[in-house]
């Protein structure tokens, strides 16, 4: 059995192994009789919202091209999105979904130094559109996590702030060639090549603070929409009277978290977390199975397609060498 398909069936069995753990732990003899008055409405409508999410994820991708001076298809954009979801869930940290975007990007024409830097971009505006909530959201919800006081949170979030902004600002291209010094030659023209890129991009994103302040807008849209599922789902199981900015606070909260978790695309410590963070707001027994649907209409869907995409577009064989 090939590289591709291990990991696949590793990750097929990791998922179902973890929803159907959370499932049994968190049902109880209320379970069925909160089911059975679930309104299947609220599963299109939660389709609905995760598709308005992409839509913007789509839209500020193309934005972040244009500004750079290059340009894609919005066919081309969803093959980036979708491409995210697939590696990222194949790889641990979800740190394939980078290289996904990256490939898919430069598959689109857009050049590498480009590239890496629209894809670091991308992912350190949806952390800092994150890490700009939790001020507010620490200041509505106290005790938003059981044993760690909600000071000692906004202490590690503006240290994360801080960071965001220090990278922006320079430091990490000095970093980079701070190592290509101790470098072998060949590598060392190579890290050069690809700073002179980057710097040129950054440049160019940094000429059009009016658009990268829409692009930070989509950002925000994006996430907002995708985290919507719940809600969503929720409000089929009857919930009308829920705290629905501690429920948003709390999705926003969870998802900053697993941007730094090890296991492939935060499986087991997303729907973990949903079950100790939400397991007050639901209706008993239902926390599991609410936490399964979020993550099959927030990730796995989108993986399935972003399968469909990169074995459409690169093959098996490309993502053996990409998974080596």
């Amino acid at each position: 059995m090939n590289k591709f398909y291990k990991r696949f069936l590793i990750l097929i069995v990791l998922v179902l192994v973890i929803s159907g753990t959370v499932i049994y732990t968190t049902v109880d003899i209320n379970t069925l009789k909160n089911l059975t008055q679930f309104k299947t409405w609220s599963i299109a409508l939660a389709i609905f919202a995760v598709s308005l999410g992409l839509f913007f994820d789509g839209s500020r991708l193309m934005h972040l091209v244009k500004i750079s001076d290059e340009k894609i298809t919005l066919y081309q954009a969803v093959q980036v999105i979708f491409g995210n979801y697939f590696l990222a869930l194949l790889t641990p940290g979800a740190t394939g979904g980078a290289v996904a975007q990256l490939m898919f990007l430069r598959h689109a024409g857009v050049p590498t130094g480009k590239a890496a830097v629209l894809v670091i971009v991308r992912t350190l505006l949806s952390i800092l559109f994150l890490v700009l909530c939790m001020p507010f959201i620490f200041m509505h919800d106290a005790g938003i996590v059981p044993g760690i006081s909600n000071d000692t949170l906004m202490a590690i979030t503006l240290t994360a702030f801080v960071v965001i902004i220090a990278i922006v600002g320079g430091y990490l291209d000095y970093l980079v060639v701070r190592i290509a010094r101790h470098t072998k030659k060949e590598r060392r023209c190579k890290i050069i090549a690809f700073y002179r890129d980057t710097k040129s991009a950054i440049a160019l994103l940094a000429a059009s603070p009016k658009a990268m302040l829409l692009v930070f807008a989509e950002s925000g849209l994006n996430l907002l929409c995708i985290y919507a599922i719940v809600p969503c789902l929720l409000l089929g199981l009857g919930v009308t009277d829920a705290d629905w900015y501690s429920v948003m606070g709390r999705m926003i909260f969870l998802n900053m978290l697993l941007y730094f978790t090890p296991t492939p695309g935060g499986s087991g410590i997303a729907e973990g977390g949903f079950v100790l963070l939400f397991s007050d707001t639901v209706p008993a027994g239902t926390v599991g199975i609410i936490a399964v649907c979020w993550r099959l209409i927030a990730e796995y869907i989108p993986f399935l397609i972003g399968l469909y995409y990169t074995l459409t577009v690169f093959g098996r064989d490309f993502l053996n060498r990409q998974l080596r």
